[in-house]
């Protein structure tokens, strides 16, 4: 990982420097520009847009074939859904994290220091990134990144580097606290709300802490983590339809090079929210009409998609979903039952009126098809979601977590939930079968990226595969 990050930061900068920008001074030298002459805050749109693709780019539409959710039908997404999955597929969530994303909000930290919104952003952004690395890939370089004279940093623990993003959020929300909300047009989330940051700041530690499967503290946090979906994290869309760029970026690649190579049909996921189907989780509480529909990938054009990934469709970074679902699961689990269906029940009220669903599915929604459980529900032996007659905290804790893989398509949730869940808590994970038929064991990480195993002499030298578990699900 080379000193780098300078020169990229400046021609970043420079993209983003309107025209009359350009033109003023146009007598002065043009070879003295330097990173100072620029705006620091006009790095954080490029910050975001990299942020972007790490969070909902090309690892994801991985994770979501290593989940069960998506299915690679042809050429590249094929060969990678039956696990050929080589370091080169991780050059640009890599190169995003560390190059398109730290580097630069510790640039607008160091150059606004008492701009205490700007700095919270650039902590919670730090944290968003650093944390999906730690997750994706294990043990990663942190503590010596960006540092003057290190030239190849140290790969640091998975454990650490976690308990360090829950530390910089805790930072960030005291930063965002003394802050004053304005409109940052560069902040292409939030547009400089500082509370709607706080709160995505509190729901990132909770999931963190579930990673953790510290769920008592996760609870906490999720308590004052994202309230309602007004304050999910998205990428939107933008532009005119005519340009292929700022959309949906699963909309973009089934519009350009990857036509019919990925979708969902016949995946685990489509099963159980299709009526007609022996697997589907639907009840007589349970119509999932809506989502089903809504869900349908169409991989053989991309204008025939109405649905999740939909040419402007908004795509989830971090969501009310993902809060509400800790705080139903680390609930139950801490609090006990009661507090877990209160949370589940409240979510499949917000189902009811429509949840997620954009103005092409709403009107499928009907009044009762997302009915609140009770107790009896759960029953052991007797009650529709416990026909196997395991204990009923287990029964709910199972039916809050298919929620979050249901509701967490198109986000990393899914695919975090089933390496948390696979050692100690099979009872309740989501059985999604093997790509492969010969397949004895699903992945569990995400290779390093060649560059920085080329490059880096700290680095471990040769991936240690996608089967090998990180510290975390050990």
């Amino acid at each position: 990982m080379k000193n780098i990050f300078k020169s990229l930061l400046l021609l970043l900068a420079v993209l983003t420097v309107s025209c009359k920008d350009l033109v003023d001074g146009i007598n002065d030298d043009p070879n003295g520009i330097t990173i100072s002459d620029v705006d620091p805050q006009l790095f954080l749109g490029g910050t975001m847009l990299a942020n972007t693709v790490s969070q909902v780019g090309h690892l994801n539409r991985i994770a979501g074939m290593y989940s069960g959710q998506l299915v690679g039908l042809s050429s590249l997404y094929s060969n990678i859904y039956g696990y050929n999955l080589s370091t080169a597929e991780s050059v640009g969530t890599w190169n995003a994290i560390y190059i398109g994303v730290i580097p630069n909000v510790r640039h607008i930290r160091i150059n606004l220091p008492d701009d205490r919104l700007l700095v919270g952003i650039s902590k919670v952004m730090e944290a968003m990134a650093i944390g999906t690395a730690a997750s994706l890939f294990g043990d990663i370089p942190y503590e010596e990144i960006n540092t003057e004279g290190i030239d190849d940093p140290k790969f640091d623990g998975q454990v650490d580097v976690l308990m360090s993003m829950i530390d910089l959020l805790t930072e960030a929300t005291g930063d965002l606290s003394a802050a004053t909300s304005r409109a940052v047009t560069e902040d292409l989330y939030f547009n400089g709300d500082k509370d709607k940051w706080m709160e995505a700041a509190n729901t990132l530690k909770a999931r963190y802490y579930m990673y953790l499967k510290d769920y008592s503290n996760a609870y906490s946090s999720a308590q004052n983590g994202i309230s309602s979906s007004a304050g999910t994290m998205k990428h939107i869309p933008v532009g005119e339809s005519s340009t292929a760029e700022d959309k949906n970026l699963f909309w973009e690649i089934l519009n350009g090079s990857r036509t019919g190579d990925i979708g969902n049909v016949g995946s685990y996921l489509m099963t159980i929210l299709d009526p007609s189907d022996a697997a589907y989780r639907g009840n007589a509480k349970t119509d999932e009409t809506a989502r089903f529909g809504y869900y349908q990938i169409d991989e053989g054009t991309a204008s025939g998609n109405q649905g999740i990934i939909e040419q402007y469709e908004p795509q989830q970074i971090v969501s009310f979903e993902e809060n509400h679902l800790i705080l139903a699961e680390a609930g139950a689990r801490t609090a006990g039952f009661g507090t877990g269906l209160t949370h589940l029940n409240e979510f499949r009220a917000w189902l009811n009126g429509g949840g997620r669903l954009n103005a092409n599915f709403i009107g499928m929604i009907g009044p009762n098809d997302y009915q609140a459980y009770d107790a009896a529900d759960f029953a052991a032996g007797t009650g529709m979601e416990n026909a196997d007659g395991i204990d009923a905290t287990r029964a709910l804790i199972r039916e809050i977590v298919e929620e979050r893989y249901v509701s967490g398509f198109g986000e990393y949730m899914p695919y975090d939930d089933a390496r948390r869940l696979r050692k100690a808590d099979m009872d309740v994970s989501v059985p999604f079968p093997f790509n492969i038929g010969t397949a004895t064991a699903h992945p569990e990480r995400m290779p390093y990226s060649d560059n920085e195993l080329n490059t880096n002499a700290n680095g471990p030298g040769e991936d240690p595969g996608i089967f090998i578990k990180t510290a975390v699900n050990q």
